[in-house]
């Protein structure tokens, strides 16, 4: 046929294009898997309803106080403040009881909002000093998003900070935070193992699951004493 010229592939440079195109059909795959395998691991623990370190949420450019709770500081100089994800696993759903009201002038360490869930409270305090620019609506409406979203949808109030510098140089960011909320998880198993030894023995493994991990969400399944010490102990 007239203009028409065969080429074979193993001649010319076909074969080498075949060749790559089938090592990265097969190697992405691996190396998609091998680079998500932390990811996966802690999905499957989270699906399975396991509280480790690897499920919780730690995102950058937060401050996050001992108070188990959070602030970020926006462009206009209003703070945003919140419940971090390891205070939100720890107690499951909530309904907020009570938020600080707009306008309000409040200490770092003052009284932010109230949780509660089925009677059992908690009080949540303020990373910050300085007047509460404005409440999260939201959240009395949808409290859920709170665990679906803590840093983001679930913020609690916007504050107008007074001394951010001198309030949160001692506050834990980045890998520092990573690292002090591991800490956090532990302290909360033996804060869970006295205070169940002391006030519910009788229902001392329902925090774990098989294999000694420990539940996400235990407080949710947890008496009112234990509330109230973990109140006491663990976030005053």
């Amino acid at each position: 046929m007239d203009g028409f010229s065969y080429n074979n592939i193993f001649e010319t440079k076909g074969i080498e294009y075949i060749i790559i195109i089938t090592f990265l059909i097969l190697i992405i795959p691996f190396w998609i898997i091998i680079n998500r395998r932390a990811e996966i691991v802690s999905r499957i623990k989270k699906e399975l309803g396991i509280l480790t370190a690897s499920i919780l949420r730690i995102p950058q450019g937060f401050f996050y106080s001992s108070y188990h709770t959070w602030a970020y500081l926006q462009k206009s100089g209003i703070a945003r403040v919140g419940m971090d994800d390891f205070l939100q696993h720890v107690t499951g759903e909530v309904k907020f009881g009570y938020l600080t009201p707009q306008g309000t002038f409040i200490k770092k360490g003052g009284l932010l909002a109230k949780i509660d869930q089925n009677g059992k409270q908690l009080q949540i305090f303020s990373p910050l000093s300085g007047i509460i620019t404005k409440t999260n609506a939201m959240l009395s409406e949808s409290p859920e998003i709170l665990n679906e979203d803590p840093y983001g949808k679930g913020w609690i109030c916007l504050i107008r900070p007074i001394e951010w510098i001198a309030e949160t140089n001692s506050y834990y960011m980045a890998e520092e935070a990573v690292s002090w909320t591991k800490k956090e998880l532990e302290r909360f198993k033996d804060f869970l193992a006295i205070s169940m030894a002391k006030h519910s023995p009788e229902s001392s493994m329902v925090f774990l699951q098989d294999g000694g991990e420990l539940r996400d969400q235990p407080l949710s399944e947890l008496p009112d004493e234990i509330w109230n010490e973990f109140q006491k102990s663990f976030l005053n």
